[in-house]
């Protein structure tokens, strides 16, 4: 048996993308399969069934570097390439793989509005990474596991919720990543579902300020309220999930559910869209399309460097409420 490390240090929507390769890994070589990750990351890998042992750091890779050497890999498989988890390579001295991270690609297309990237999704680009290994995609899309002890039952936290519910995730690590309030409200507004906000204590007051501008509808602000596995099981039971580009949007791919996906400064081109093969049909991604400044970073802002930010404000909230219809 094959004793194989993994490496990818954060954060939570790229943990996610990496289960196709970790649950190839583990049923297709029957392997000994490690991760090394950021500690606040880890119960991603720590829930993950098809992961033996979990090696988590708080602020350095080298607080795990010993360990990692007494463990004797036979193979390194690196889905994070940078120069932390180059010191881990080099330091354990055994065969390794990456996958391509195109950052010069990415570069031309925020700097020049260049677009050199394939049309090949990052899951994708990360099996290149295990191609020395002779393992293959699945294609069953991705894994998120949820612990017993983080299951809601829905209907406990509004019994509106026992006959579906729309699910909105509202935040994100960056301003020019979110659907403003107003945009959100304007959803709401025009449908007749239940609705249940997700993010953390930080979009709290956002939450509160979306229920102001939603009267008479039944919207509960669960942010800052449950953990992400609770926040998860809430996106399992619901009818559909919008959000942001953000990690909720990659857990509602995993779970299998439809899911509308707001892009502000980020691109689909970037290759990290929700990842659902034989799915597609359950993937809507809303965008404004032909903005000279899109898009204006590869990651985000904390304000919209052109001060207009229509990659948000502009977003069709009418074509959005269709397809909410739609899937339901």
């Amino acid at each position: 048996m094959k004793k194989i490390l993994l490496i990818r240090f954060s954060s939570i929507g790229d943990i996610v993308l990496t289960t196709p390769v970790v649950r190839a890994l583990k049923t297709q070589l029957n392997c000994e399969l490690h991760t090394v990750v950021k500690k606040k990351y880890a119960f991603l890998y720590e829930n993950n069934p098809h992961i033996d042992k979990v090696f988590k750091f708080d602020k350095s890779e080298k607080e795990v570097l010993a360990r990692l050497k007494n463990e004797h890999y036979d193979f390194v498989i690196d889905l994070q390439k940078n120069l932390r988890s180059g010191n881990i390579k080099t330091t354990l001295k055994v065969p390794s793989a990456s996958f391509p991270k195109l950052n010069i690609q990415k570069w031309l297309l925020v700097n020049f509005k260049i677009n050199r990237l394939p049309a090949i999704h990052i899951v994708d680009r990360y099996f290149e990474s295990v191609k020395p290994l002779k393992v293959f995609n699945d294609n069953l899309g991705l894994d998120y596991f949820i612990p017993a002890k983080d299951e809601i039952a829905a209907e406990k936290v509004d019994p509106s919720f026992a006959n579906g519910y729309l699910a909105v995730a509202i935040g994100g690590q960056h301003f020019t990543k979110i659907l403003p309030a107003e945009k959100v409200s304007e959803i709401i507004n025009k449908l007749d579902l239940p609705v249940v906000l997700l993010g953390g204590e930080e979009d709290a007051a956002r939450g509160k300020e979306i229920i102001k501008c939603t009267p008479g509808k039944i919207v509960v602000n669960s942010c800052g309220q449950f953990n992400l596995n609770q926040s998860a099981s809430l996106v399992r039971q619901c009818s559909v999930l919008i959000t942001n580009d953000t990690g909720l949007m990659h857990m509602g791919a995993a779970l299998k559910k439809p899911v509308i996906a707001v892009w502000g400064n980020t691109v689909p081109e970037f290759g990290m869209t929700p990842y659902m093969p034989g799915n597609e049909d359950k993937v809507y991604l809303s965008e404004v399309k032909n903005l000279s400044c899109r898009p204006c970073s590869k990651i985000g802002h904390n304000h919209c460097p052109k001060k207009h930010f229509k990659c948000m404000m502009d977003q069709d909230t009418d074509a959005m409420v269709s397809k909410v219809k739609a899937f339901l």
